[in-house]
């Protein structure tokens, strides 16, 4: 009886351990704009060198973006100041040389730099922010409106750090 017990309380550090490690997952995460060179005029023939950047990355609600220029400046603007190069409102504005500017909603953001003609050159940048996951639905509420592919779609679900959870906890129980 004490080895089931013993047995049991290992599966449950187990399980908490791992489900632990899950919640590690939704962290947010500081991006270096620019990589180490930084926010600075692209070269001529690269001016879209951060949009390109921010196409290939993945930006998440609560992420950071690290801008490091020297003699310049950080603003985030609407869609028309970015296209037109120009604000004389920005929506935030630093040019303290080190900005850190957290993405709290999703959607885009536009950036451009404060400093006359830097922004013609190629300094700006468009973020889009992913919408958050949501919570997959109980059987009740998609029972009506469920297409015939539901099987598929209940394996999409489960999420790999939970199916990773599962799997080494059975594997732990073994091996005590």
């Amino acid at each position: 009886m004490a080895s089931l017990f013993m047995g049991i309380c290992k599966v449950f550090v187990f399980l908490t351990f791992f489900s632990s490690l899950h919640s590690l997952t939704a962290l947010s995460v500081e991006f270096e704009v620019g990589g180490n060179k930084g926010w600075i005029i692209p070269p001529s023939k690269n001016v879209q060198l951060y949009n390109d950047w921010a196409s290939n990355n993945r930006f998440k609600i609560d992420d950071t973006l690290h801008f490091e220029y020297k003699k310049d400046s950080v603003m985030v603007v609407t869609q028309e100041e970015y296209e037109k190069c120009k604000s004389s409102h920005p929506i935030f504005f630093s040019n303290n040389g080190d900005t850190v500017y957290r993405l709290d909603r999703p959607g885009l953001f536009y950036f451009i730099s404060g400093v006359a003609g830097h922004c013609e050159r190629g300094l700006k940048m468009i973020v889009k922010v992913l919408e958050p996951e949501t919570p997959p639905q109980s059987a009740n509420d998609t029972a009506a409106t469920a297409p015939s592919s539901g099987g598929v779609e209940v394996a999409a679900a489960a999420s790999s750090p939970t199916v990773i959870m599962l799997i080494m906890s059975f594997f732990g129980a073994l091996l005590m």
